[in-house]
């Protein structure tokens, strides 16, 4: 897992001139739980159900015109679930990587971990950095996957770090910009998200990428994630081409008609 550092990350991947997948989408992988008990299975079914459904999802992303994909596997809120559900949790990353990682090397697919290491076991941080350094040269897909993570405490790292900065002499107060602090984040590798999906029903973002969604596109869809489908995925990044992006801006045409 890539640990965070105290001085800014060179910042995001270029994205390229040509034709080629351009999108970075944003998924919370929610409904496992549901999922399982409207099944009468346990919950732990339902989340290993969730981890096939991300496969399935990873091989679609670009055939869809996804070159950055971000899913939220585990929040700093997901601790206070029962024992057992948070070990089956912690398990997931680990049995992914070691189906997929081969695949994922293969295919071009980049893999980096982001969130809080604190509380994560030696083997599952190993793991993670093994797919880290498997997969650092690819670049047909960069796949983040957001575990002990949460915007909150991203932003409280993110303002730690430029704060120990300052101290150090490294920084000045008055530096500080909102590009300059959006590189003290650890999602710094990436562009923003343009569209953020939400499976399940739920409309919120449960504390996922707050800062980085400051302008992406929101699609919530009514299907429990282990019934998720690149098909699914279509409706969504069609539904997002249907949007008007002004990012705050008037467009011209409206200022005439409005006269």
């Amino acid at each position: 897992m890539a640990a965070p550092e105290n001085t800014p990350s060179a910042g995001a991947p270029e994205q390229d001139a040509g034709e080629g997948p351009q999108l970075h989408v944003a998924i919370v992988m929610d409904g496992n739980g549901r999922w399982a008990k409207r099944r009468g299975l346990p919950r732990s079914v339902g989340h290993q159900a969730g981890a096939e459904t991300l496969k399935r999802i990873v091989q679609a992303a670009q055939d869809l015109g996804i070159r950055w994909l971000t899913i939220f596997g585990f929040s700093t809120e997901n601790w206070s679930r029962p024992v057992a559900e948070v070990a089956e949790l912690m398990a997931l990353p680990q049995r992914y990587f070691r189906s997929d990682l081969p695949r994922l090397e293969r295919e071009g697919v980049r893999v980096r971990v982001i969130g809080r290491q604190e509380g994560l076991s030696h083997d599952l941080l190993k793991i993670c950095r093994e797919a880290e350094a498997r997969t650092a040269r690819n670049s047909t897909l960069f796949l983040t996957i957001a575990f002990n993570y949460g915007g909150q405490a991203d932003i409280t790292d993110a303002a730690r770090r430029f704060a120990e900065d300052v101290a150090a002499g490294r920084a000045a107060p008055g530096d500080l910009t909102e590009a300059g602090f959006a590189q003290y984040l650890s999602t710094s590798e990436l562009p923003p998200p343009d569209l953020i999906v939400r499976p399940s029903g739920e409309q919120r973002l449960s504390n996922f990428v707050l800062w980085e969604a400051a302008y992406a596109e929101f699609v919530f869809q009514d299907v429990l994630w282990p019934d998720y489908s690149a098909e699914h995925l279509k409706a969504a990044i069609a539904e997002y081409y249907t949007r008007d992006r002004r990012y705050g801006a008037v467009v011209a045409d409206d200022v005439l008609a409005a006269g």
